[in-house]
């Protein structure tokens, strides 16, 4: 406050050697009023004058222009913070890239020695000779990935021995050649990257690898790591069965750990290992991992039902202080997921490093990284909760899913039997802990207590469709596979009622609107309450609500992310939404089977030109989902839960069965509808839309433009309708065009305009012009209006809107114009919105 206290102002038309000297009071004033609202218009600076006596010696222009430069110190005190932030990780990048490039060129000697030595054995030995050793040959240059270990017992000394000889081989994975390790598709490099990700090559297993840079001090990351089920959502369990100090400052831990199959085909996984922390000569911190098995005659730990035991090889964290602040981390996965255990299509998803990238070892780096950000810039949401309670949401509702999705025995779960047909399972759980908080709310206001939850699931194997467009279609066009009726028979099961809270129409039956309440950082994931207007309307004796409220998890609807899992997880929640209120997660998860890039050579690479196409939210879409989608396979797996009363069970049973059955029904219908050989005419995978109307409204929009502004909206040189189009598409502003109606809907935008708004061509005819503004926005634009009509076009100052997802937008300035069509007769309004950002 006193740097600005000492500020003076050059007042416009004085000479630049005489200044207006603002005294402590003043400067004080004008701050609050900055703080308020850093760029008041002229009536409020008057008002301000009026208001304070102390600023009657200052002339309106004068206050201007203080506020002109206080928002220029603004802005260069948040550039030269953002200066330094990317200044501090291009230092911890380059010495990753350092260790890299050293790491290379190790791996590079050892694969020239490798190379001279067989070509000499193979010279040197005879026909025999080569035929009896053929195996050694082959297996010599991997054979330090398994190396056969003496035998080991349980005693202190004996696990000290199997923990050091873990770290050893780990760090040798972590930052030496003991794994070749190729750099993982779609991860890009600098500053603002997600970091160094690489997968395995020719390894025993499943490997990935991932180094970065996180704003947190080295014992928090490592706390944050070891607490396994609050990042990986794929882990049920991790319990602690002993605790041994060592003589040299670390820990041995023996633990179990126990994972959830992804999908109803295949069996679930769990692990006895080994945990190791230490501390490093030079002050990193490492905690590594492996199995125990009998190689090692260490304490055992039997079989468990229901679960394939799995190996963890070397794996852990190298953690190390960074200067500045923060650390810079290399985690290192390693598994055999025993892959026999599975159906012989569900294989290539336990044989994919790049799956194991993606769901592990990339989630580590991406909850340190969203903590680092929280811990920051400290906020609470507009919905009055922490990023931590949205997080615990979260994670209860994937939780949830995967327990409905696995119905594990010791959690209750019983199967029924089927109808003849056992295309979809029933599981019912009558425990007690699973009833807490549900009720059915009686039409004459007498509840009745459930005393049971029933689970309908399946699978089914997709293919030809990227999983993220199938979400994406899934989550915006509910309409298109729900029943209302049975979604207002699950509104009962909780105390349903009017949350009042403000949300986006996105479409949907009777009304769906969304309503965000968070993103995870590189927005991997989206939590938010979904408000369904209406539903079960129009039923006779109806006991439900009108309206019914989820909160629903998205995930994975990035097509560019090579192997990720896609999901769309919901639940109902009642008025109260509390952190602890009762969830019956049901929804969906698309898994990849075929990535079509996992690193089965080291030589490939990436098609760039074919990964420059145009994805429908402007993501840049890989050429294997372009060319090759006659082999894009993909497992969905759907779970739904209902409550219910004991005496109900098989008419609930029965519903279930055939509301899951109409579900698979409508998810192939929409799946074919979605395929990349018929996007291409319903605005999918393959915008521009070249049809001959996107061409001739293009061209009427930027004739209009001519004529109403007298300039060009295009730079010259764009000749042709199909140019045109091209060049209105890429154009760096948001470009759309809304129809001339009493509640005005968007009917077109370009790449821009789609990710401004955050939605699809084919959803953006469900977003009204009245859902982006706020009250403000739209009273603004709303007396424009006139002027654009009359004049054809208004220039809009700058401001705040949101997108389909809720989140702000501010945006420099806004044009509106209107469009006219070839006999000068009013077709649409088009607005062009300035050097947009999301805030």
């Amino acid at each position: 406050m006193m740097a600005i206290t000492s500020c003076k102002e050059v007042k416009p038309g004085m000479d630049p050697g005489k200044y207006v000297r603002y005294t402590p009071e003043q400067v004080e004033a004008l701050e609050r009023v900055y703080h308020e609202c850093p760029k008041p218009s002229s009536i409020r600076r008057q008002q301000l004058i009026r208001e304070c006596p102390i600023l009657s010696n200052i002339e309106p222009k004068q206050i201007k222009v203080w506020f002109q430069n206080r928002r220029c110190r603004e802005k260069q005190r948040k550039e030269a913070s953002r200066l330094q932030a990317v200044n501090r990780k291009l230092t911890a990048m380059n010495k990753l890239l350092m260790e890299e490039n050293d790491r290379l060129q190790k791996q590079v000697s050892q694969l020239v020695y490798e190379n001279g030595y067989f070509r000499q054995h193979t010279q040197n030995t005879t026909l025999a000779t080569t035929d009896t050793s053929c195996e050694s040959v082959v297996t010599s240059g991997q054979h330090h990935l398994t190396p056969q270990h003496p035998p080991r017992d349980a005693s202190p000394a004996g696990l000290l021995s199997i923990a050091e000889e873990t770290l050893t081989e780990f760090l040798s994975k972590a930052t030496g050649t003991a794994v070749e390790w190729v750099q993982m598709p779609g991860m890009k490099p600098g500053p603002d990257s997600f970091g160094i990700v690489a997968i395995s090559h020719g390894c025993t297993g499943v490997a990935a690898r991932a180094c970065g840079l996180v704003g947190l001090e080295p014992t928090k990351v490592a706390e944050i790591l070891k607490d396994r089920t609050s990042w990986y959502r794929d882990c049920r369990s991790v319990d602690v069965i002993n605790v041994l100090p060592t003589g040299n400052g670390g820990t041995i831990e023996l633990l179990y750990m126990q994972l959830y199959a992804p999908t109803t085909l295949a069996p679930a996984r769990d692990f006895w290992l080994l945990r190791y922390t230490s501390v490093l000569e030079d002050g990193s911190l490492v905690v590594c991992e492996r199995s125990l098995s009998n190689t090692q005659s260490g304490p055992n730990m039997p079989p468990v039902q229901h679960f394939v035991r799995a190996e963890m090889l070397p794996s852990g964290y190298l953690i190390r202080p960074c200067e500045g602040g923060g650390s810079i981390i290399h985690i290192v996965d390693h598994m055999d997921l025993e892959q026999w255990s599975v159906p012989e299509v569900l294989r290539p998803l336990y044989e994919s490093s790049t799956a194991l990238a993606q769901k592990t070892t990339m989630a580590a780096l991406r909850q340190l990284r969203q903590i680092a950000q929280e811990v920051s810039n400290p906020t609470i949401t507009g919905w009055g909760r922490r990023p931590a309670a949205l997080r615990g949401l979260s994670q209860r509702l994937s939780r949830g899913f995967n327990e409905a999705l696995n119905g594990f025995t010791d959690e209750g779960w019983s199967m029924m039997g089927n109808d003849g047909i056992d295309d979809v399972t029933i599981l019912v759980n009558s425990t007690p802990g699973k009833l807490m908080g549900l009720n059915f709310a009686i039409a004459n206001g007498f509840p009745a207590l459930s005393n049971a939850i029933l689970c309908a699931k399946a699978s089914m194997l997709l293919q030809n469709v990227p999983p993220a467009v199938l979400l994406r279609f899934l989550r915006e066009h509910r309409s298109e596979w729900a029943d209302s009726n049975i979604d207002a028979y699950s509104a009962a099961a909780v105390k349903a009622g009017p949350c009042g809270l403000p949300g986006s129409r996105i479409g949907g039956f009777g009304g769906q609107v969304i309503l965000p309440l968070a993103h995870t950082i590189e927005r991997e994931e989206s939590l938010e309450v979904i408000k369904l207007e209406n539903i079960g309307h129009g039923q006779e004796d109806t006991i439900m609500p009108r309206d019914m409220f989820l909160l629903q998890l998205c995930s994975g609807v990035d097509e560019n992310a090579v192997g990720t899992c896609a999901e769309l997880v919901f639940a109902p929640i009642d008025a109260s939404f509390a952190d602890d209120a009762p969830l019956l997660p049901s929804g969906f998860r698309i898994i990849p089977l075929d990535s079509g890039v996992d690193a089965s050579s080291p030589n490939r690479t990436l098609d760039l030109a074919s990964a420059l196409e145009i994805g429908p939210t402007g993501n840049r879409v890989s050429g294997h989902y372009s060319g090759n989608c006659g082999s894009m396979r993909s497992v969905m797996t759907i779970a739904f839960q209902f409550a219910f009363e004991n005496h109900l069970q098989e008419n609930v049973a029965s519903m279930a069965r055939q509301y899951v059955r109409s579900i698979i029904s409508s998810v192939q219908r929409v799946a074919v509808a979605l395929s990349p050989s018929r996007l291409s005419s319903h605005g999918g995978l393959r915008p521009p839309p070249g049809t001959p109307e996107a061409l001739t409204l293009a061209r009427w929009i930027c004739h209009s433009y001519r004529c109403h502004l007298g300039m060009e909206l295009l730079k010259s040189g764009s000749e042709g309708s199909e140019s045109v189009l091209k060049t209105l598409w890429h154009h760096s502003d948001a470009i759309m065009c809304c129809s001339l109606k009493a509640l005005p809907v968007f009917t077109f935008a370009n790449q821009a305009g789609l990710d401004m708004l955050e939605t699809t061509l084919v959803a953006l005819q469900d977003i009204t012009l009245e859902k982006i503004f706020d009250d403000h926005g739209w009273k603004t634009l709303y007396t424009e209006f006139p002027q654009i009509m009359q004049q054809g076009f208004a220039c809009l100052q700058g401001g705040i809107c949101v997108s389909s997802m809720g989140r702000p937008i501010s945006y420099e300035r806004a044009v509106a114009w209107k469009v006219l069509n070839e006999e000068d007769i009013a077709h649409c309004i088009a607005f062009m919105f300035v050097n947009w950002s999301f805030v």
